[in-house]
């Protein structure tokens, strides 16, 4: 189908809706839907390591027990203590696109109970198919960017979602300013993970069960250059959450073994602590 529009129409998207200010934490947030080059690790990616059977805690706190026996109820838990003070609050989670950060934000929203979205699927949805986004990026790069910042612009005004946010998301001012009207957290995964799914994906449509070193080497490069092109934008985000770092923090020395659960509790810490400082700072501008 040929894509003459310079701009789509996002007819999925005309919800009823109350539009919100930047992320201030207003009690009438809409209720309703109704640094160094980065240098491939090429030995991670062709390693498979066997995952731990449990993880072991220290601590004697009850909190504790329920992460190590259901990782999901202590996510549940945490969501349940932040909600109120998170009033509605949007969350945009920005970062490579790969199957953690897709895992980790329907879980979030689940949690949370909000709505989850995917603001690459929703262009790709109006254009037709990820074949017919493609052949509109190709075709009339400054409309796809245009309609990206359409998807953006229509998620931004409603309150109570989890927004996969693609990388159209930080590549320009008006774009970083729509996430502003939310939280935004920089999910960082290693590249040799991103790029492992993507020869996944790519194995999978090709119906094939391996792949040539050179394949591997020139997709790593290809995220590597990617990366360094968006990490400017992805470091404008309220908080960062790192694999690597969980995987460290939990003793793991496979970064396999971090599961969207851990992701997710560690996303909800930091949106507790971020919605704690503005709640200092509110209290501190009050008149005496």
């Amino acid at each position: 189908m040929a894509i003459t529009s310079t701009a789509l129409h996002f007819s999925n998207l005309q919800f009823q809706f109350q539009a919100s200010s930047s992320w201030n934490f207003n009690p009438q947030l809409s209720n309703s839907l109704s640094a160094l080059s980065y240098k491939p690790n090429f030995q991670i990616l062709r390693t498979q390591f066997p995952k731990p059977l449990c993880l072991a805690s220290n601590g004697t706190d009850s909190a504790s027990r329920v992460a190590v026996l259901d990782p999901s109820l202590a996510v549940k838990k945490k969501a349940m203590d932040i909600a109120p003070g998170l009033k509605g609050t949007s969350i945009f989670l920005v970062g490579m696109n790969s199957s953690m950060k897709t895992s980790l934000g329907k879980l979030l929203a689940d949690a949370l109970r909000y709505y989850y979205f995917d603001s690459d699927s929703l262009v790709e949805e109006a254009a037709a198919g990820k074949f017919g986004a493609k052949s509109f990026k190709e075709s009339d790069e400054e409309g796809f960017r245009v309609s990206e910042t359409e998807v953006l612009k229509q998620l931004s005004s409603m309150g109570r979602l989890v927004v996969c946010a693609g990388d159209g998301a930080v590549q320009s001012s008006t774009n970083l300013a729509l996430l502003r009207h939310g939280i935004s957290i920089w999910i960082e995964v290693p590249l040799e993970m991103v790029a492992r799914g993507e020869m996944e994906d790519q194995m999978q449509l090709a119906v094939t069960d391996s792949v040539s070193d050179s394949e591997v080497d020139q997709v790593l490069t290809q995220l590597a250059s990617l990366y360094e092109k968006m990490r400017g934008g992805y470091g404008t985000a309220d908080a960062t959450v790192s694999l690597q770092k969980i995987a460290y923090k939990l003793g793991y020395d496979d970064l396999n073994a971090v599961t969207a659960e851990d992701m997710t509790l560690e996303v909800l810490k930091e949106i507790e602590k971020l919605t704690r400082v503005k709640r200092m700072m509110e209290e501190a501008a009050k008149p005496f």
